[in-house]
């Protein structure tokens, strides 16, 4: 029980998955839409891949990107970066720039 909430935790927040050989694929091109940058990329899971990407804005104090991740799945990493950009317009028009109203950089790498 606790290797499952561990992998479900590891996962949730961005970690490892343990039965994937180098969890990402190459990022699709990224992609310019109503002054946000798209990322398109895919997270490989469980033989499938996940919809994920990232979403980024230039503001007057410095860049901003948001890391999203959704639960489709997907057959190959093409369609996963397709859908991406489908969910990311979509995020782009329901939240704009209230999606980096939280905004924490993230931690230096070491």
């Amino acid at each position: 029980m606790a290797s499952i909430l561990g992998g479900f935790l590891r996962r949730l927040t961005g970690g490892g998955d343990e039965d994937a050989e180098g969890s990402g694929a190459a990022a699709g091109p990224a992609m310019a839409y109503n002054g946000y940058t798209i990322q398109p990329a895919p997270r490989r899971d469980r033989g499938q891949w996940l919809t994920a990407g990232t979403i980024s804005k230039d503001f007057p104090d410095g860049p901003k990107s948001q890391y999203f991740v959704r639960a489709e799945t997907h057959a190959s990493p093409d369609l996963a970066s397709e859908f991406a950009v489908v969910k990311a317009k979509q995020i782009i028009d329901e939240r704009g720039d209230l999606l980096f109203k939280d905004y924490a950089p993230p931690p230096p790498k070491d």
